[in-house]
């Protein structure tokens, strides 16, 4: 039977044990006086890394935990899971809403609880694939900033102890509309965090997500497809508990206005040919190498006969908004790395100007609201905000491949 947390280990992030174990073992104490007995709401609770910090955190005992997602199956799953697994302890009040945060039902829900003691949020657009036209577009600035102004303005209603969510290392020197929609998050969280403690961390790839590139190659291989990817692209990777340590990590320790990051050296970055290589290999199959997506679609027809060449198509990354490499800090930001052992810290950030950024929401959603808009206007005025977003525009979007 194939076992894919081994697999990760040893072929992915190459490590048998988590990344922050020691960290998390260090402030054991205090990770359990800070959670103990509070009251704690996730948002995209049910996605990847939402569902990973749920476990992690439930090892230090809240009294309460709502989760709340807009994939009601997904959410189904999560509670059969902890509920199933064993050796977790259950807070007598644990309750799941299958609803959006930008909704009214959200909202009265907020209020009927008057608040939670910590509010993590992990409901966001996270795909470059998401800028291919401008429907795309508007989905992912929708959810990413202006509901995510609305979903402040509620919580300050109620303000929590501390509040998290989840960045990305492309919002360092962003090249796609993704990545300066996170760094333009990390300015609208902190310009709260006169209201509460705010903290977010950039992260790294989740090896096997959902949604991922490498969890799309189970799939494939389960429909007998072939397999697709980069081989020019290298991208750090953690586990998915190590996802969910991170958060808990940054989340309850981290100071007001921190943004977190794994210690990861570029030696450690994988590529995704190279996974998806190492993976058919474990399976028992040899690796055949296609010049063409036809190619390799025609050469699948074979596994139904039970061959063992499994045709791959790997390619030079040719679409819009692809970094070529990872990066967590800028040059211009401090960071503090002697604190924990497996994470840095980008430390004193000020309070963003709220002016700016209230000026940049409202553009953004005049802009939308126009019959007509296009996704070069919304490039135009992120950049109007971050002078350093160097858009890459090839005018290919991911969808056009397999």
């Amino acid at each position: 039977m194939f076992d894919l947390d081994k697999f990760i280990s040893s072929y992915v992030i190459h490590r048998n044990t988590s990344m922050f174990l020691h960290d998390m073992d260090v402030n054991n104490q205090e990770l359990t006086q800070r959670i103990r007995g509070k009251r704690v709401l996730v948002i995209g609770g049910a996605g990847s890394i939402g569902s990973s910090y749920i476990r992690v955190l439930l090892r230090y005992e809240p009294s309460e935990l709502v989760v709340v997602d807009t994939n009601e199956n997904a959410l189904a799953e999560l509670i059969r899971d902890i509920r199933s697994g064993g050796g977790i302890k259950i807070p007598n009040i644990f309750k799941t809403y299958p609803t959006d945060f930008n909704s009214t039902v959200f909202c009265k829900m907020f209020r009927a609880y008057e608040g939670f003691d910590i509010i993590a949020n992990f409901s966001a657009h996270k795909h470059v694939r998401s800028e291919k036209d401008i429907f795309s577009v508007e989905s992912l600035i929708q959810n990413n900033i202006l509901h995510a102004k609305k979903l402040l303005d509620i919580l300050a209603e109620c303000p929590p102890e501390v509040y998290f969510c989840v960045s990305t290392d492309k919002a360092a020197n962003p090249v796609n509309i993704m990545g300066a929609s996170k760094r333009v998050m990390e300015d609208l969280i902190f310009s709260y965090s006169d209201k509460f403690s705010v903290k977010t961390a950039r992260f790294a790839n989740v090896a096997f997500s959902n949604g991922s590139l490498p969890a799309s190659f189970l799939s494939r291989i389960q429909k007998l497809q072939p397999l697709s990817g980069p081989m020019d692209i290298r991208r750090y990777f953690v586990s998915p508990i190590e996802s969910g340590e991170i958060c808990v990590l940054a989340c309850i320790l981290g100071r007001n206005r921190e943004i977190f990051f794994p210690k990861l050296d570029k030696v450690q970055m994988m590529s995704f040919d190279k996974i998806a290589e190492d993976l058919l290999h474990t399976l028992g199959f040899n690796v055949c190498y296609c010049d063409s997506e036809a190619e390799a679609i025609a050469m699948s027809k074979s596994l139904k006969q039970n061959s063992k060449d499994y045709p791959v198509y790997f390619s030079k990354s040719d679409t819009s908004g692809e970094k070529k490499f990872e990066e967590f800090v800028t040059n211009t930001e401090q960071t503090d790395l002697s604190r924990f052992a497996s994470l840095g810290v980008i430390v004193n950030k000020s309070i963003p100007d709220k002016k700016s950024i209230n000026n940049l929401i409202n553009k953004l959603d005049t802009t939308f609201r126009k019959e007509e808009t296009t996704k070069a206007e919304i490039v135009s005025i992120l950049k109007e905000y971050l002078p350093n977003f160097s858009h890459i525009e090839t005018g290919k979007s991911l969808d056009n491949k397999m």
